[in-house]
Order: C-alpha cells, then sequence, then structure tokens
C-alpha cells in the first residue's frame, strides 16, 4: 500500500491527512472534510460527502472558508489520535475569527471516546461514529441550534449501498469500492472491532452497478475494500453466517468473496480490479485461482502476518500458525508466480522475546516480502490485550526490533526490484510523475510504480513498459508498447 493511490494510502496508514472536497450547488454552506486513517475512512468521507451534498452543502478545498469542517479519524494508534488532537488545537484560530463555523470529528475516535470527546475538545460540536453518516444533516442543523451533537450507534445492518459516493480522492481513474463493514475477528490488539462494529457484508449486486458505473465514468481501475475481504458472504440478507452453517437453500444462492472477484472483473478486460485487506486464515484457493484466471484482476496481495511467531501469534488471537502462513504464502506463488505480495508486521507485541522476534525476521526472509507496513506495538484502551495482558517490551527495545524489520525489508524490497530489471510489464499510465512533469507513471499489476519517459503515453490507457534500473521504491522504465 504507495505514489498517487499508493501514496493516500501510504499516508492514510501513517495517520497524515488528505484534504478531500467536491464542488457542488451551494445552498445550506460549505464543508471540508479531512480524512485521516485507512482506506475504509477515505471511501466512508466520500460517503459524507454524498449525504452532505443531497442536503444542499458545497465542498471546498478552503479550510477557512467552510461553514462545516469534518475530521475523519482514526483510533489504530496513539499516534494518530495524537495527530487529531494537533490538528483540532489548529483549529481553534480559525474558530476563533469565525464562531459559527461547526467542528465534527467523524470515525473511529469518535466512537471510541463518544461523548468524552465533547467534554475534552470543547471546540468539538459533533460527534459522529462510521455507521451515523445518515444523520449528519440533523447533527449539523443541532449544532447551528447551539446543541452539540452526537450519534455513534453501531449498526448490524448498515453498508450505505444505496448511496452513491461523491469521489473526493485520486486521479479520476482509481477508486475504492466498499464491500462489506466492520470485523468479527477480534485481534488482542485491534480496536477496529469496537470502533467499526460487526462484520456485515454489501450485497453484490450494488457493488456491481457502482464498478458498472464507475467504468461508464472512465474509471479504470476499482479496489474493493472490507477489514477481511476474504470473509465477504452474500446470501440474500439477514445477519453474515459462516458458509458452512447457511441452509441449502442460501448456500446455492451464496456469493463469497472469489465469486464476487469473478463477476467485478467481468465487466470489462478494461477494468482493472484490485481488493483489500486479505486474512491468512481465510484466503482460499478458490480466490487465488480467479485471480489467476483473469488477467484484469492485479496480482497483488495484501497479507498481514504481523509476527513469524506461532506463539506470538495466539497471543494475538490471529488464527493461525507461522506454518498457516508459509503454507498461503507457498499457495500464493504456485498458483500465481507473478503475485506480488504485502505485509503488516508489529515489533515488541506483550511478552515477545529476542528469539520471536528473530522468527519474525526469518519469516520476512523466506516470504521476500515486495513491501511491509511496519510498526512497533501502540497499546489501544478497551483492546483485549490492554485489558487483560502487560505491556512489558521497553519502548527502546520495541524501536529497535522495529529498525530492524524495517532494515530487512528495505533490502528486499531493494531485492523484489532489481529481480524486475529487463522484465516488461502492462502498466496502466496514471498521469505525469511528481518529482519530473516529463515523465509519466503508472502501476504494474503487482502494485509497483513505474516511472518512464512520456513518449505518447495518455492518462487513463495501457502501455507496456521495459524495466531500465530501480531504487527500493520504484522501477525506472521506458515504454515498448501501446495497448489499444
Amino acid at each position: 500500500m504507495h505514489a498517487a493511490e499508493n501514496k493516500v494510502i501510504d499516508e492514510a496508514r501513517q495517520g497524515e491527512a488528505t484534504v478531500v472536497s467536491t464542488s457542488l450547488s451551494n445552498e445550506k454552506g460549505k464543508v471540508y472534510i479531512e480524512s485521516y486513517g485507512c482506506q475504509m475512512n477515505f471511501s466512508d468521507s466520500e460517503i459524507v460527502a454524498s449525504v452532505m451534498a443531497e442536503n444542499g452543502y458545497a465542498g471546498t478545498r478552503n479550510m477557512e472558508e467552510a461553514d462545516v469542517i469534518f475530521l475523519n479519524t482514526c483510533a489504530i494508534r496513539d499516534n494518530a489520535e495524537q495527530r487529531i488532537r494537533h490538528r483540532l488545537s489548529e483549529l481553534k484560530g480559525i474558530k476563533k475569527h469565525k464562531p459559527e463555523m461547526l467542528v465534527g470529528v467523524l470515525g473511529c475516535m469518535a466512537e471510541r471516546l463518544k461523548e468524552k470527546f465533547l467534554e475534552e475538545e470543547k471546540l468539538v460540536d459533533m460527534v459522529v461514529g462510521p455507521d451515523a453518516y445518515r444523520d449528519l444533516p440533523n447533527l449539523v442543523n443541532q449544532a447551528t441550534d447551539g446543541d452539540k451533537g452526537m450519534n455513534v450507534f453501531l449498526s448490524l445492518e448498515e453498508t450505505y449501498a444505496d448511496i452513491s459516493p461523491v469521489r473526493l480522492t485520486g486521479n479520476g481513474l482509481s477508486a475504492f469500492i466498499s464491500i462489506m463493514r466492520g470485523c468479527d475477528n477480534m485481534c488482542t490488539f485491534c480496536v477496529v472491532p469496537f470502533t467499526r462494529g460487526r462484520e456485515r457484508s454489501r450485497d453484490f449486486e450494488s457493488i456491481m452497478q457502482e464498478a458498472r458505473d464507475l467504468f461508464a465514468n472512465g474509471y479504470r481501475e476499482v479496489t474493493l475494500l472490507g477489514q477481511n475481504v476474504d470473509s465477504y458472504l452474500w446470501f440474500g440478507g439477514g445477519p453474515k453466517k459462516e458458509f458452512r452453517k447457511l441452509t441449502d437453500e442460501e448456500r446455492s444462492n451464496a456469493v463469497d468473496f472469489a465469486d464476487l472477484l469473478e463477476m467485478v472483473a467481468s465487466i470489462s478486460p478494461q477494468l482493472r480490479v484490485r481488493f483489500t485487506t486479505s486474512h491468512p486464515r481465510d484466503l482460499t484457493d478458490k480466490v487465488l485461482e480467479v485471480m489467476a484466471r483473469h488477467n484484469n484482476i492485479c496480482k497483488y496481495i495484501h497479507l498481514p502476518v504481523q509476527s513469524g511467531n506461532t506463539r506470538v501469534l495466539s497471543v494475538m488471537n490471529r488464527g493461525y500458525s507461522r506454518e498457516w502462513y508459509l503454507e498461503r504464502m507457498e499457495a500464493v506463488r504456485r498458483i500465481i508466480p507473478d503475485c506480488g505480495i504485502s505485509t503488516d508486521i508489529i515489533t515488541g507485541f506483550c511478552t515477545e522475546t529476542e528469539e520471536e522476534h528473530a522468527e519474525t525476521l526469518s519469516l520476512m526472509e523466506q516470504s521476500a516480502f515486495d513491501y511491509a507496513y511496519m510498526f512497533k506495538y501502540s497499546e489501544r484502551p478497551g483492546t483485549p490485550a490492554a485489558k487483560k495482558m502487560q505491556d512489558d517490551v521497553p519502548e527502546d527495545v520495541k524501536g529497535r526490533r522495529l529498525q530492524e524489520v524495517i532494515d530487512l525489508q528495505g533490502r528486499l524490497s531493494l531485492q523484489s526490484n532489481q529481480n524486475d530489471i529487463g522484465k516488461e510489464f502492462e502498466v496502466l499510465v496514471e498521469g505525469p510523475s511528481k518529482k519530473n512533469p516529463e515523465e509519466y507513471c503508472g502501476r504494474t499489476s503487482q502494485n509497483k510504480m513505474c516511472v518512464f519517459p512520456r513518449g505518447n503515453a495518455e492518462k487513463g490507457k495501457y502501455i507496456r513498459v521495459k524495466v531500465l534500473a530501480c531504487t527500493s521504491a520504484t522501477l525506472l522504465t521506458e515504454i515498448t508498447g501501446y495497448i489499444d
């Protein structure tokens, strides 16, 4: 998850803000939205923009002219929450000169802190959880009348399937499609089940219609989003169940993630399909075989391992062992030999020893990840780990282990890119490179960013490139062909 859309995802993981806005008729006022956190938050901001637009609010990229400011927040790490606190302190100066301006805190941090946020941050007028965005216009009206507004109700059914998102970020070529919400996995370190609620899948027909509409409007790449896309299951409504627990009738009509992936890929061979995030416990050979069958399903999987040690994985409640993960890696390499793979790694989780940390390093070597998101453990209030475990690895040890992971992954990423020198790839042209407007850029199916002399390349078109050289983050290429 890195350049263009990748940069959005990387910034999200690091807790950075991305401003999102839209231009619509200004009847009631102007709204400014900042998104922090995971890809789902960026997708949710597009839902928020749509809800506000339907109620007469225009988007703006100028915070100072906004009547309503929404910060769509992340709670995955303390660092992400501190960034929100800092941003709110910066907003005090703007509100001092424009006291009628409203500030709303949305998303996971709002869900975690609830009314406490209103008590701690007097600047905030609204606190709204991820399942309550339909209520935003009412809460804005309430705040306009001088009453603080809050809705942090977590739904068992809300998927926003009937809301057409206002596309706010990206390059007009790539878009996110949310296929499910919430999470049932209960990893001991993770706050997501408590801030986004129980897992529920969106009906596949609305997903298909959204993908068709995007393709008709010029988009050439969609990313199917879910906390655990591999557990997607639609069987005509009702609460999500495991496939084995369905009745015979439900099973005959059920659509699982492999089915959905194939359906979206069938819209057009010109539409690239990506997805995130997969769970090692639930990634099936059926999904891998669908990926191998369709050229337009990108050969890239983000498969978070978190730790290379089975005992630590058990303490994390990940639901798989080191051996299971390596078997899944072997299956990916066997069924999709050219597949790119990235991962997530946490160092210094509760009770992790030096020997167990060394097993993470050895798993990285064995897996040869193309990229990794690497963090030291940050205890999150309310999680099982915070309630039942002692955060007993010293910060300096966490930091040193993290640096060892970062150094190793830097070497692995460079080696992965060096292995591509001399090879040719199909690339979707995204537009000018940020560093040099005379060069263009685009990503391979394996999610690697390529930079090349512009030639006759056009944004939104497919080309073939040959890799001439590389850095640890980028392939330096030349165009070898244009694809109609």
